[in-house]
């Protein structure tokens, strides 16, 4: 229940502050809003180090830390999403987001886990109070960022859209002036909406992986951290690679590949229940996924003014977390009810279902569109 407790907190942020941060990051600037959030997270994390270190740390006090925590990386993240395009040229999109997504791949799967871990068995403290030191520099270094990241972006688009991009408007908006938006623009709706979809079909899959590496591969924890460990490794390649690939293959291209890819490629368990599939899944669905999220950023960054930007991120990204919820929900009850391949099959329709989505839209898209 405590491990719930936390997961649920972790995730609730983007429900409650999901619109809140979009419109944040359109009123006061990326640079404004990172350093806030950070440095507010400092505060959270060094409350819970010393209350860990002190023996008075408690499940309501860690379930309050890991809310607020997450209420920070959800402004935090909104916000430095809107801060790319306003930093390298229309030109370089492809390969800036493709190094940010690097990033995110080597902290979170590669250097974070096991530096936490090791961490933490030397002393539990330890690892708030590191990811607090390495939050203060962060702060420290997004400080050193531009002027003009502090302010607020304006774009005649959006004002000819109608869309409130300075004063306490843009805030009381919120992520609905960003919805709006979005759902009258087809080709970037559309490209949301498959994207979150294949996000459910892969949680789905992936909620029971452990289980079928037990079951159906006979892995052990050591077994189940290496094939994980050439997941990320794909992820990372996917990453440095996007970019080249979205400029010999064109966006629509590499998006219709990548969405059958990421999703469809799991059906390969099911017929072939073997190590070696298993890792060429992993590798090839983590390298598909990092692609994908390239060149679907790099749209976003293009088609959407930059004064609404935020409020467009956070709706995008409110929807996806949500049915990336809803996926893991469903993976394991479709393994409950019809077997544990039953998830992997669930990944194959929505990959089928949401590639014609994106084929469609994109043909039918505008000359002037970057897909």
């Amino acid at each position: 229940m405590a491990v719930a407790g936390v997961a649920a907190a972790q995730f609730l942020p983007w429900l409650v502050a999901g619109l809140l941060a979009g419109a944040l990051a359109d009123r006061r600037g990326a640079r404004t809003v990172i350093a806030a959030a950070d440095a507010g997270r400092v505060v959270v994390l060094a409350v819970l180090a010393a209350a860990v270190a002190t023996g008075r740390a408690s499940i309501p006090l860690v379930i309050a830390a890991a809310f607020l925590l997450g209420v920070g990386e959800t402004l935090r993240d909104t916000a430095a999403q809107t801060a790319v395009p306003r930093l390298v040229t229309d030109a370089q999109l492809e390969k800036a987001n493709g190094r940010l997504v690097a990033g995110e791949i080597v902290g979170n799967e590669f250097l974070g886990p096991p530096v936490g871990a090791l961490l933490f068995v030397v002393g539990a403290a330890l690892p708030f109070a590191v990811n607090g030191a390495a939050l203060a520099l962060a702060v420290m270094l997004v400080l050193s960022l531009p002027l003009s990241l502090a302010r607020p972006g304006r774009d005649p688009r959006a004002a000819d859209a109608g869309v409130s991009t300075t004063g306490p408007a843009a805030v009381r908006g919120g992520a609905l002036a960003g919805l709006r938006w979005l759902v009258r623009q087809p080709l970037l709706r559309t490209l949301v909406v498959v994207g979150a979809a294949v996000a459910a079909a892969d949680s789905a899959w992936f909620a029971i992986f452990v289980l079928y590496a037990r079951e159906s591969l006979g892995l052990g924890a050591l077994g189940f951290g290496l094939l994980l460990a050439t997941g990320a490794a794909g992820g990372l390649a996917g990453s440095f690679a996007a970019d080249r690939l979205i400029a010999r293959f064109r966006h629509r291209h590499v998006l219709t590949w990548s969405l059958a890819t990421t999703a469809g490629v799991p059906l390969l368990l099911v017929v072939a229940p073997h190590r070696v599939a298993a890792v060429a899944v992993v590798v090839t669905t983590s390298a598909s996924f990092a692609v994908l999220n390239v060149a679907a950023l790099s749209i976003r960054h293009r088609l959407v003014p930059e004064g609404l930007l935020g409020r467009v991120v956070a709706a995008s990204r409110m929807l996806t977390f949500g049915c990336t919820a809803l996926g893991t929900l469903a993976g394991g009850a479709l393994a409950a009810r019809a077997g544990v391949e039953a998830p992997f099959l669930f990944s194959g329709a929505v990959a089928v279902v949401a590639t014609l989505a994106w084929w469609r839209s994109s043909h039918l898209a505008a000359p002037a569109d970057p897909a």
